[in-house]
């Protein structure tokens, strides 16, 4: 992989979002000139990146400003990795007008505004599948039931159309559910976990739907393969580990690795609207295409995650610390 990307110019936009963040790092180790598409070029607006600021090229723009884009130009990526969205499957029901603008329109927007590269890797997302029966397979007509899910499909499709029209060497991957180290903690794996290690009652419906959680680590892999395998060209490939976790089950996991002493308050919430009620991935197109197969398990990930999550509730929540000291300098 070094080999292939290794002086390449990539350009990452969301790069300063979890999934980003952490392929970014990879890029720098693989000694690719990185640049990441941000809407501020500054570091305090992107601190999970603060560890690489000095190694990679910060662009400012916005995918909804066609015009804030034309500094790609200058740039000239060679590979880039089209990550940025608004990406919260919930919160889209209200911004829904932002989900459909940053997803649909802005990956459009990104497509026009440059052309010359050697590869496209669109991140889509595996709720453009919706509530179909599992495993979701990639030749199943998605049927998106968010307007997260929506924008995420419409930009699908301009992909497919730039690829069937103008030949361009686009893959799309869709990722099934991440977790990991600097995750938000509007995240299902990142909300429980603060939760417990604060020994706060978990609130949950009843738990009974099923999702896939997949390494972050394990996503890059597979992002990284799509952008470097030439078979991978106008695919559409899932990304995940083909194992189906119930939400309840999640829950109890995770208060057993943070040895908490949470309430589990099952049934207290209601179901969403539109719940998918199972999500299972067929990943036999990633291991053929690109060879890919997940390293890290989820018992090993969920470890790791739960030791950052514990360090970094140290450092938050300790008024002793350096981020708390910085912080309350200018009072």
């Amino acid at each position: 992989m070094a080999g292939d990307l290794g002086g390449k110019k990539v350009l990452v936009t969301g790069g300063g979002g979890f999934i980003g963040s952490h392929l970014t790092r990879r890029l720098v180790d693989l000694e690719a000139e990185v640049a990441v598409l941000t809407k501020y070029e500054s570091i305090v607006d992107n601190v999970r990146l603060a560890a690489l600021w000095d190694d990679i090229l910060p662009i400012e723009g916005d995918l909804r400003n066609l015009d804030s884009l034309r500094s790609l130009v200058d740039f000239a990526p060679e590979v880039i990795f089209h990550l940025a969205a608004y990406n919260h499957v919930g919160g889209s029901f209200r911004h829904y007008s932002e989900a459909l603008e940053c997803n649909g329109n802005g990956t459009a927007n990104l497509l026009n505004a440059y052309q010359d590269y050697e590869r496209f890797v669109y991140i889509s997302s595996s709720e453009v599948y919706g509530a179909q029966t599992v495993p979701f397979i990639e030749t199943k007509i998605p049927q998106p039931v968010s307007p997260y899910a929506i924008g995420k499909y419409t930009g699908e499709l301009y992909c497919r159309m730039m690829m069937a029209e103008l030949g361009q060497p686009i893959t799309v991957l869709r990722p099934f559910n991440a977790f990991g180290p600097y995750q938000s903690t509007r995240a299902v794996i990142a909300e429980i976990i603060m939760t417990c290690l604060n020994n706060d009652p978990v609130r949950a419906t009843e738990g009974t739907q099923t999702r896939e959680f997949n390494f972050v680590g394990n996503l890059v892999d597979g992002m990284v393969l799509g952008a470097t395998t030439d078979s991978a060209i106008g695919q559409i490939i899932n990304i995940g580990a083909a194992e189906e976790i119930a939400i309840r089950d999640l829950i109890i996991t995770i208060k057993e690795a943070t040895s908490s002493s949470s309430e589990l308050q099952f049934g207290s919430l209601p179901p969403r609207p539109t719940e998918i009620p199972r999500m299972r991935c067929d990943n036999m197109l990633a291991r053929d295409i690109l060879g890919w197969t997940p390293e890290v398990d989820f018992s090993s990930g969920l470890d790791s995650t739960v030791k950052w999550f514990r360090a970094f509730r140290e450092v938050y929540g300790n008024p002793e610390s350096q981020l708390n000291l910085l912080s309350s300098s200018t009072r």
